[in-house]
């Protein structure tokens, strides 16, 4: 009897154990499905969220297109595009948007111009930039209709040249930066640099506003003080090659060029000409010394292509108007001195400088090359 009553404690301790046990597994599965049904749910929202807040950023995320084009390739010309570019990719980052940029060059060429021109507005941009006077005139004419803002770069006359109503109140949807050259104090370093000269070659494309005004004004300056003077002008390389050596059989003392496009082109072609026949030419921006001219007189178009960027993001981002926005001009007062061509016309450089200082900001040295990026490398 006894021990049919162990045989019975031992099987009802086995139950009680079996039970517990089953117990404790279903608790534990419990737990365990009730813990992957919350990480389940916290996954989703964290991925939820993630996408939440993705379609959040690409919604807040604004795109600028922007089409520039250049008149020629030449090295002013394209430092300005350069800067331009630049400034805008750190203006783009600083305010939070994207400027998407579409470049060309019209390499002087009116049907080209057109062209792309077309193409911008096909595209849909935001903001035309025309750098040099006869690409700003063009997208001026083309935008009447459609009033897409244009901000022009390296318009030596926007006034005269009608493409804005005045500097303070451009008028209409364009604006920009003006690379006006003061033609007297040019004219002054020729006769700092030679009080003698009594013969002075004009150099220059007829076809080029950014020529008219400057050349009017050196006639006017050279009247004065009863200096004769030869025109001598061509609208191609090749020309401007024949009139270079025109002024040399003319027996010019110096020549003046303007910030003339054309000519800027030619001056590679043309220093050798005017140097070793003694006559220093006089010109309108540094990339004219850089190219091998004797003296570059005017803006710094690096500081103007960053100044065209600042205008473009101020009327994209800011929403400033076009035209109450004045037109910005700078000031003309640093001389760049061709120090090897200095030496070939048998000029003295620090005697030069002593010369030029009094009527400069500063006056720098440069050598000859063929791009400001050449120089540097």
């Amino acid at each position: 009897m006894k021990n049919l009553k162990k045989l019975l404690c031992l099987v009802l301790a086995l139950a009680m154990i079996f039970a517990l046990a089953a117990c404790g597994s279903s608790a534990d599965t419990e737990e365990e499905e009730t813990t992957s049904e919350a990480e389940t749910e916290t996954e989703a929202a964290e991925t939820e969220d993630a996408a939440e807040a993705e379609e959040e950023e690409e919604a807040e995320a604004v795109v600028y297109k922007v089409g520039i084009c250049n008149y020629v390739d030449d090295a002013s010309l394209n430092q300005i595009v350069e800067n331009i570019q630049t400034q805008l990719e750190t203006l783009g980052e600083e305010y939070g948007v994207t400027f998407e940029i579409s470049y060309d060059n019209c390499n002087a060429d009116a049907t080209v111009l057109e062209q792309i021109i077309a193409n911008f507005i096909a595209d849909e941009v935001d903001l035309m930039v025309g750098v040099a006077t006869p690409v700003a005139m063009a997208m001026q004419a083309a935008t009447e209709d459609n009033q897409i803002p244009v901000v022009f770069a390296a318009v030596s006359d926007p006034v005269s040249a009608g493409v804005v109503d005045s500097l303070e109140e451009p008028g209409s949807n364009i604006t920009g930066t003006s690379d006006y050259l003061d033609t007297a104090a040019i004219m002054n370093l020729i006769f700092a640099a030679n009080p003698d000269a009594d013969k002075i070659g004009l150099l220059y494309d007829v076809g080029q506003d950014s020529s008219t005004t400057a050349i009017a004004e050196a006639k006017a300056y050279l009247d004065e003080l009863g200096i004769e003077y030869v025109e001598r002008t061509g609208t191609t390389v090749d020309e401007v090659m024949l009139a270079a050596e025109a002024l040399v059989a003319d027996g010019v003392d110096a020549v003046f060029t303007p910030s003339d496009n054309t000519v800027m082109t030619a001056e590679l072609s043309i220093y050798e000409t005017l140097a070793e026949a003694g006559i220093p030419h006089y010109t309108g921006a540094d990339s004219f010394a850089l190219n091998g001219a004797f003296v570059g007189y005017g803006v710094d178009y690096a500081n103007l292509g960053v100044e065209t960027a600042n205008m473009i993001a101020d009327i994209l981002v800011n929403g400033s108007d076009p035209a109450t926005t004045a037109v910005m001009t700078f000031d003309n007062g640093t001389a760049t001195v061709n120090t090897e061509i200095c030496e070939v016309l048998g000029f003295d450089y620090d005697e030069i400088v002593e010369a030029f200082s009094p009527l400069c900001t500063q006056v720098v040295s440069i050598t000859t090359a063929e791009s400001f990026d050449d120089l540097e490398g």
